[in-house]
């Protein structure tokens, strides 16, 4: 007899397949989506009709298997299939794809995501999104620009905004010092008077007076000088309130930097020779000159002679005319020149000035002098003082330092250790002081002391750069994000980070291209690309879905059989039926 059991059975065969037609119809409509992963329907059979349920063997009888009749088929669920799609390269640095394990990080409203879409984009802030907005989680990066895994947080990739500069720390020089030129005999050697014939002198009420016999004394205040052009009148030469000016002096051909010292009640003549030596870069600590005259401003009490003396060397030859010291009101209005200035002797010696610059925390420009001096000659090899200045020291101290640098009898360099320059850069926004090595031994590019007929000396070579923007970037192996800059430097942005999951299949499809965490996913691993079997990333790549077009297509041909089967089986139950409604007429 007809059985309305087939009628049923057949019905869940054909509602089966018409599921799996709804799967591979879904996997086919993402043949083309980013990072897709393709799902099968997994089909199990139903309770079966249990007639016997068997017997086992006998003395008389080989025993008997069960008599079972299936009631129909179920869906016994999905498996997604987590294999890896085609990496497809597409230029856009901004994509990324995944080579092996492991699943994006986003924040969707809140919410920890993952995905395999690596499709992304930056937003208004400079954060890394997905193209639904999600923001790409990642690892940061601290203030010396090294990543911080110890939480996550969005990742920033501010190009065409994001500005940097780097101090500089070293600078190579290269050339020759004449070893044949002349050692100085001394340093320039200038008067300073009241006028053409006169020396200063102090007021007769000046306080503190000066002893008996003198003219002057260093503890003499400026405001107790005699005025010269007015002789024997005690009328003070200066007045507190007033400016002390040094402007266009020159140290060999090279004009000096203008400074300005604020003349008070208790500034004393010892501190206008202190401002003296500091604006003009004279060094104190250098021993006498050949010629027995120590460096630096020097007075006779009994005559009120003043001399200044500079350092040897032509290059550091001091050249001060009358006109170079100003007097200057409160409010920095010319008054007149305060002295006479009467230079009695040139400075002389081998010598070479080298002028570099160099880069502060902030990017701004330092330049610095160096000049070399042929200091003396003997069995040996030859000694050379180097004399250190920059006009951009933030004090008024012109001098960075001096010291001796050895040769041997080949004429290459004896010392060992560079140059070591401090920098005050107070004031001006960036990291004080600014330390510089200068170093003249560096590989095959080193400072020779050989003869010729000058000595010529160059930076070839410093670190540090000045202000430069992030205009590219790209993405490591390893999920770093390195960031180009303008000047040419490169640093580090962040890092991308990549989750991993003990059961992929257990992830819940949140759509679109989404997934969280599913009760049998287990806990994500978040981690580094490359470490605890996370994949790595491709950079300026995509991954594609992973649907096989040809496979789907046979699936499709497949379910369908299995549906039309369905059917005949329902028409042929109900032809039976027929069948036996006309036995009954």
């Amino acid at each position: 007899m007809a059985s309305t059991v087939a009628m049923f059975t057949a019905l869940s065969g054909m509602n089966a397949n018409a599921r799996n037609l709804d799967v591979l119809g879904n996997n086919i409509a993402n043949v083309n989506t980013t990072g897709y992963k393709s799902t099968r329907l997994l089909f199990s059979s139903m309770y079966a009709q249990t007639f016997s349920t068997g017997t086992a063997p006998g003395e008389t009888s080989g025993g008997k298997n069960p008599g079972q009749i299936g009631l129909g088929v179920t869906i016994a669920g999905t498996q997604r299939k987590f294999t890896g799609g085609t990496i497809s390269p597409t230029g856009n640095p901004r994509d990324m794809a995944i080579e092996g394990d492991g699943f994006f990080v986003v924040n969707h409203n809140d919410e920890q995501l993952y995905t395999r879409d690596g499709s992304f984009a930056t937003n208004s802030e400079s954060d890394l999104v997905t193209s639904a907005g999600d923001r790409v989680m990642g690892f940061g990066i601290d203030e010396n620009f090294n990543v911080n895994e110890s939480e996550l947080t969005s990742i920033k990739v501010p190009v065409g905004t994001m500005k940097i500069a780097e101090a500089s720390t070293r600078v190579r020089l290269s050339g020759n010092l004449n070893a044949a030129g002349a050692v100085p005999s001394q340093g320039s050697s200038t008067s300073l008077l009241g006028d053409a014939t006169n020396n200063l002198r102090a007021i007769s009420t000046a306080n503190p007076p000066v002893a008996s016999g003198n003219r002057l004394q260093t503890d003499t205040r400026l405001v107790d000088l005699e005025d010269p052009a007015l002789p024997a009148s005690d009328t003070p030469l200066f007045t507190s309130g007033q400016f002390f000016e040094i402007r266009q002096a020159e140290k060999g051909s090279k004009q000096l930097p203008a400074e300005r010292l604020e003349i008070t009640d208790t500034t004393s003549l010892q501190d206008l020779f202190d401002f003296i030596e500091r604006t003009l870069g004279i060094s104190t600590d250098s021993g006498d000159n050949p010629d027995g005259k120590a460096p630096g401003v020097t007075l006779d009490p009994v005559t009120g002679a003043i001399t200044i003396v500079g350092n040897i060397g032509k290059t550091n030859d001091l050249s001060i005319e009358p006109t170079d010291f100003r007097l200057l009101d409160a409010a920095g209005a010319y008054i007149k020149t305060p002295f006479y200035t009467d230079k009695t002797a040139d400075a002389d010696g081998e010598s070479v000035r080298t002028t570099f610059f160099v880069y502060d925390s902030l990017g701004n420009t330092v330049n610095i002098d160096v000049t070399f001096v042929l200091e003396s000659r003997g069995n040996n090899g030859t000694t050379w003082r180097y004399f250190a200045e920059s006009a951009d020291d933030s004090d008024d101290s012109l001098l960075l330092g001096t010291g001796s640098v050895e040769f041997d009898t080949r004429g290459q360099l004896a010392t060992t250790e560079p140059i070591s320059l401090s920098i005050d850069r107070s004031d001006s926004g960036a990291d004080t002081p600014l330390a510089i090595s200068v170093r003249l031994r560096d590989g095959q590019d080193n400072v020779t002391a050989l003869a010729d007929t000058t000595s010529a000396v160059a930076a070839t070579s410093r670190d540090g750069v000045p202000i430069g923007t992030l205009t590219s970037f790209g993405v490591g192996g390893d999920g770093t994000i390195t960031g180009s800059f303008s000047n040419g430097m490169t640093r580090t942005l962040g890092r991308v980070a990549l989750a991993n999951f003990t059961n992929d299949g257990g992830l819940v499809d949140a759509g679109p291209n989404l997934f969280r965490v599913g009760p049998n996913s287990g806990s994500p691993v978040v981690t580094s690309p490359g470490n605890l079997g996370a994949g790595r990333i491709a950079g300026g790549s995509l991954e594609l879905s992973n649907v096989d077009i040809a496979e789907e297509f046979i699936n499709l041909i497949v379910a369908q059989t299995g549906y039309s089967a369905a059917s005949r089986v329902i028409q042929t139950t109900n032809d039976l039926f027929q069948q036996l409604l006309v036995l009954a007429r």
